[in-house]
């Protein structure tokens, strides 16, 4: 490829030559074919003069000069009209296939120059003799053009598409499995290669036109002679090679070199081909269309097209804490010391990362192409006349064989390889237009390191030994308990060998312990992008304890639970954290918070970042079947398992005491977190004391629990199967008392968790907990913010919301240390006041009342009055932050652990 100062070099010569020709003497065609060779391109191997068009009228028209898919030209005669020669080439538009829509269109009339970028709306116009002030405009020509990558950008989701339907005509005719994957990740390397500089401009979809039977009887052989090429070095090619495939380069890297079985095509196979590109490939992101090149193998998945890959947003959201941002600022110290700066420039090539997980290689792009822009940084400085530098390749020292990844499966392994390799040509073509000399690694003489294994049966010492590694990152599959399958359960018992109550770890878990297994006694530092369930509930204290203990892990950065998601519609949101840690100990630690988990967080310093992601000591909570403080216990309401012939809505219950009217006494009010909150009825049959004999008279109950007996003898569980009191509920823990009822889950988007008084001939169900003997002062306490602290950094989550624990939540809950009497009555007063506000809306269920939207100003107001009389009773008047009211009950909690 030419360089950027023999382009300039041209232009001014170009400006001299055609400024001396007059009007008369001018021809537009031999001004085109001197343009385009500004740029070393011939012009009749890319573009076409006079090509002609249906215009939306049905005439002829006849486009000066078109380039398929990339420029179309309209020349006037010198001092005509440009606007009406830029209206003049929109209406050739209709007239062309979507492939063919250029990307860019130039009008000139020998004097002056605008050019319309289509992709992002400018123009620009200029003189001929300023034609080597803009000539980087025209980069595209020459194959420098490097695009503004967007995540978001439409052409991401249209490239997936296309080569979606591709891959399915391909798997019909019957090219399938592991033969499909490796032929497509191929032709997606072309594609790219074709708009990138690694091939002439469009050199392969030219080819495919001009080679190729439009039926598509011989594409399949073609392209298996085209690979062949492309894996055979020059001086082994044949010498009576065809002149257009020999111009092809060598591109080596083993891509091309396995034989496959030629794939057989048919017309619309080859227009689907040639459809594909007709697409920009320049402009797609390699760490984002890896993902969705993934989705294309699952048409289910292919439906929401966008969901599934992760976002560079969120990449950088781990990286930056994890090495980069610690890079720039020691860049930033040294950038003007030459000597250090060539120093710091070497440590660079020295780093190594792995992403154990590494799907379609999407953190290790993101990865190497922000060193890439460091390196570029350093580059400028140590090179202040980098357009004199001939050989770019001596100074550019980072390359892919830095990168290491494990991948389970094979395709996304493979798009992982292609991926670097397609962002280390983008980062070239960046240092190429930086320096003005064409920089390209073709043939491809390093590749990254990426395996296809299983990593939690793996040594990741067999891929990089852990003296030799910097940084470990990733995503690694987060799979609930519930949801893993036997495989996935036997590895996880594997490697979490020795932990108690491993079977209720999230498969993650397995992550970390192979991470700190392997860096033990080494400075590599660790980040994951992981499920919150980590950092809540009962998981922390049985995956963490462990850590501690054996592997003595320390967290250096945390991005508390944020929302991980994109806009792709039917799309589950995913609830997140990030956890950066090692094997030894640092000073400078932060925490990322999060006020809305939609939004961006802000950075807070931390002295210390136990596994809640608190900057306070490292305690873990265990579970525990009793309260730590002088408290009445919670305990479950009552389990069913009755297949739903115990309970009746009000329609039911009619009409089961119209056949059954004796059975009124045995009709309960039964109330869930649901019917608590939305203020709905319903009902259950609550036989405990019922007389057999009595029971033998009601034929309507008789058949009720005879169905249930049925429901629980079908059951997986043998302890359901051999219950014998068929006649109650599977679980019996009704009060015996009045009580407080406390919803299992609620809305992560209520600042109180409302909780309330019941009557003890109120069933409760299990999907809520019960305080029996509680008071007006143990409602205050709970009902108030330092209780709702505690819950939103304790409590485990369903989804984003608030999943409340007895053996967690409120057993380890500190309550106040001796309040005195007059603390306690000021509880007490402020709780009666909240109940009093809720009672003013009688027809206002609690699920309105407690929205942030719709919460009443005096309930709003009762609850604060509480919350200062809850601060109170704990010695304390505010607090500057939740974390630091969090803290301090950590510290408390420390305090009264420590007495027992």
């Amino acid at each position: 490829m030419i360089s950027w100062n023999e382009i300039k070099s041209r232009a001014m010569a170009f400006a001299r030559e055609w400024a001396d020709v007059s009007s008369e003497d001018a021809e537009a065609k031999t001004f085109w074919n001197e343009f385009f060779h500004i740029f070393n391109i011939p012009r009749r191997r890319v573009a076409t003069f006079e090509q002609r068009v249906k215009k939306i009228d049905g005439r002829d028209g006849y486009i000066d000069l078109l380039w398929k898919g990339t420029l179309l030209i309209e020349h006037k005669s010198r001092g005509k009209n440009l606007d009406r020669a830029h209206q003049q080439a929109l209406e050739y538009f209709p007239g062309l296939k979507d492939r063919e829509l250029p990307q860019y269109i130039m009008v000139s009339d020998f004097a002056r120059f605008r050019l319309y970028n289509l992709e992002d709306g400018t123009r620009h116009e200029f003189a001929l003799q300023d034609l080597h002030k803009h000539v980087h405009l025209f980069g595209f020509i020459a194959g420098y053009q490097v695009h503004a990558i967007r995540e978001e950008d439409p052409v991401n989701i249209k490239a997936a598409e296309r080569m979606g339907r591709l891959h399915d005509q391909l798997k019909d005719v019957g090219y399938t499995g592991h033969a499909l994957e490796v032929y497509l990740v191929r032709l997606l390397f072309c594609m790219f290669a074709d708009d990138t500089g690694i091939f002439q401009r469009q050199e392969f979809q030219e080819y495919l036109e001009q080679r190729t039977h439009e039926d598509g009887s011989d594409l399949g052989h073609h392209l298996a002679t085209f690979f062949h090429v492309l894996n055979t070095p020059h001086d082994h090619r044949l010498k009576n090679l065809d002149e257009q495939l020999a111009a092809f380069p060598f591109i080596n890297g083993k891509l091309f070199a396995e034989s496959l079985p030629p794939a057989s095509f048919d017309a619309a196979m080859r227009q689907s081909l040639l459809d594909c590109c007709g697409l920009d490939w320049s402009r797609i992101s390699p760490a984002i269309f890896g993902s969705l090149f993934q989705s294309i193998m699952d048409k289910a998945a292919r439906r929401n097209l966008g969901a599934h890959y992760t976002s560079e947003k969120n990449i950088l959201k781990l990286i930056k804490p994890l090495f980069l941002d610690a890079l720039w600022q020691q860049f930033e110290k040294i950038k003007h010391n030459d000597k250090k700066l060539g120093e710091f420039h070497q440590y660079l090539r020295t780093l190594t990362f792995l992403d154990p997980a590494c799907g379609c290689g999407n953190f290790l792009v993101i990865a190497y192409r922000e060193l890439r822009l460091l390196e570029l940084a350093v580059l400028r400085l140590l090179n202040p006349d980098g357009q004199q530098i001939i050989d770019v390749q001596k100074f550019v020292l980072l390359d892919i064989d830095q990168f290491y990844g494990i991948e389970i499966e094979e395709f996304p392994a493979q798009i992982a390889q292609v991926a670097l390799w397609l962002m280390d040509h983008q980062m070239n073509l960046k240092v190429s237009e930086e320096f003005g000399r064409y920089f390209a690694r073709i043939p491809l003489k390093t590749s990254a390191t990426i395996v296809c294994e299983n990593a939690l049966r793996l040594d990741w010492n067999d891929i990089v030994p852990a003296d030799r590694l910097s940084y470990i990152m990733g995503n690694p599959p987060f799979i609930g308990h519930h949801l893993q399958d036997k495989e996935q359960k036997k590895e996880l018992r594997d490697v979490l060998n020795g932990i108690k109550a491993a079977g209720v770890m999230d498969y993650v878990s397995a992550w970390y312990v192979k991470g700190l297994e392997y860096i033990q006694k080494t400075h590599i530092k660790i980040a994951y992008v992981s499920t919150n369930s980590i950092a809540q509930g009962e998981q922390v204290g049985i995956l963490w304890r462990h850590l501690f203990d054996r592997y003595q892990v320390k967290i250096h950065f945390a991005h508390r639970t944020f929302k991980w998601s994109n806009e792709a519609k039917g799309v589950a949101a995913v609830y997140c954290v990030i956890i950066g840690f090692a094997a030894f100990d640092v000073n400078d630690k932060s925490i990322y918070h999060y006020e809305d988990i939609k939004g961006e967080p802000f950075k807070i310093k931390a002295k210390n970042i136990n596994p809640y992601l608190l900057d306070a000591t490292d305690i873990l909570l265990k579970n525990r079947s009793k309260p730590i403080c002088n408290v009445p216990a919670m305990k479950y309401g009552s389990k069913p398992t009755d297949g739903g012939n115990f309970l009746l809505t009000d329609e039911e219950k009619e009409a089961f005491l119209i056949k059954e009217p004796k059975a009124e006494k045995y009709v309960h009010p039964f109330i869930s977190a649901r019917e608590f909150l939305h203020n709905k009825k319903r009902w259950c049959l609550w036989l405990v004391d019922a007389e057999p004999a009595e029971l033998r008279q009601m034929p309507e109950i008789i058949k009720r629990v005879e169905a249930v007996k049925q429901f629980r003898a079908k059951s997986i569980a043998k302890s359901t199967r051999e219950y014998p009191f068929h006649t109650l509920f599977r679980q019996v823990t009704q009060p015996i008392s009045d009580y407080i009822l406390v919803p299992s889950t609620t809305s992560e988007n209520r600042r109180y968790i409302p909780i309330g008084f019941l009557s003890k001939n109120i069933i409760l169900s299990n999907a809520s907990f019960a305080i029996p003997n509680a008071g007006l002062y143990h409602f205050g306490i709970l009902e108030s913010e330092m209780h709702m602290a505690w819950v939103r950094y304790v409590c485990g989550r369903l989804k984003s919301d608030f999943r409340y624990s007895k053996d967690i939540v409120y057993n380890n809950y500190p309550w106040p240390e001796n309040p005195s009497d007059k603390q306690k009555q000021a509880v007490e007063a402020a709780a009666r006041a909240v109940l009093d506000a809720r009672e003013a809306f009688p027809d206002a269920c609690l699920a309105d009342l407690y929205d942030p939207l719709t919460m009443p100003q005096v309930l709003l107001k009762a609850h604060q009055q509480l919350d200062k009389a809850v601060d109170a009773a704990y010695g304390k008047k505010s607090f500057a932050t939740e974390a630091d009211r969090v803290a301090f009950l950590f510290d408390l909690y420390g305090k009264y652990i420590s007495q027992t």
